[in-house]
């Protein structure tokens, strides 16, 4: 029997979303009536805001709350994880205060410039922050988006595991953002190495031609199948100073998804579930997108 195939957002918070009056009913000028009415309307949907600033475990309650039975919320891992730079105010305060000196004055941290002992006070918290959904049987994978600087080598492979194994009790899924990964010299060991660790790839539609393109393969490394549609605005890819709303701005048409359609349900044979997420956030676009590959899915 194939696996369930969930389709959603990469938001359900998003200002332009709210801001574009075509989604959510007049009526919905709550955080908690707005999530309602997502979940009435999709089964799953991607925290994003966990990759900005370190999740909270009330906010995850109320979600689960909020939320019928059988919703999935997958969550983006705090950024510091997956070797982004990261602003020191994004810390807690407390963590921020026991950084060393010449650490706290830093613009950018990265994750080897913080202590161990207090890079597992944050996982600590991160993981006790997924709780809530993890109880509530809500929690879909964890999401590990690396950046297009976090090439292939042994160093990297191990960083991915330690984060896995702070995450142990989880999905956790990975995305790269380097094409190396996917290179023909490359792809067989990568897809190996998810597979041998049971971690999802995490299958993208994005510009190609970039240093930071992964090639639009749908491929199954575990139990959870995920892909993500991130647009196809290649002048946006990777323009300097470009903000995530140019760079996924983005409405899909019909021809553009309709190849999807064969590689999701072939993801859905071989997994249990496959999320189905779209990350084109200016306006309405991710809603519209999503209920657009709903419609070629049946």
């Amino acid at each position: 029997m194939p696996g369930r195939i969930r389709i959603g957002t990469c938001s359900w918070t998003d200002p332009s979303l709210i801001r574009a009056g075509t989604f959510y009913p007049s009526g919905s000028q709550t955080a908690e009536s707005r999530l309602n009415y997502y979940a009435s309307q999709f089964d799953i949907v991607e925290v994003d805001s966990s990759y900005y600033a370190m999740p909270s475990r009330r906010n995850a309650t109320l979600w689960a709350e909020r939320t019928p039975d059988d919703f999935v919320f997958d969550v983006k891992a705090f950024r510091l994880f997956t070797n982004h730079p990261t602003q020191p105010q994004s810390l807690p305060t407390d963590i921020r205060g026991a950084l060393p000196g010449d650490i706290a004055q830093k613009k950018n941290l990265y994750y080897r410039d913080v202590p161990a002992e207090l890079q597992q006070h944050l996982w600590s918290r991160f993981e006790d922050a997924l709780l809530p959904l993890d109880s509530a049987g809500k929690l879909g994978a964890v999401l590990l988006q690396f950046p297009p600087w976090f090439q292939p080598g042994v160093a990297q492979m191990d960083h991915i595991l330690a984060c896995r194994e702070h995450l142990a009790r989880h999905t956790v899924a990975v995305e790269f953002r380097n094409n190396r990964w996917l290179s023909e010299q490359s792809r067989g060991a990568t897809l190996s190495f998810l597979r041998q660790h049971q971690l999802p790839f995490v299958c993208v539609d994005e510009p190609q031609g970039f240093r930071s393109s992964v090639p639009p393969i749908a491929e199954v490394t575990a139990d959870t199948a995920i892909v993500r549609f991130h647009g196809r605005k290649s002048e946006a890819w990777e323009a300097k100073n470009a903000s995530p709303g140019d760079r996924f701005d983005y409405y899909y048409s019909e021809e553009e998804l309709t190849p999807w359609v064969d590689h999701i349900k072939g993801c859905a044979a071989g997994a249990s579930e496959v999320h189905v997420l779209f990350n084109t956030n200016n306006g309405d676009q991710g809603v519209v997108n999503a209920r657009l590959m709903a419609r070629l899915l049946l």
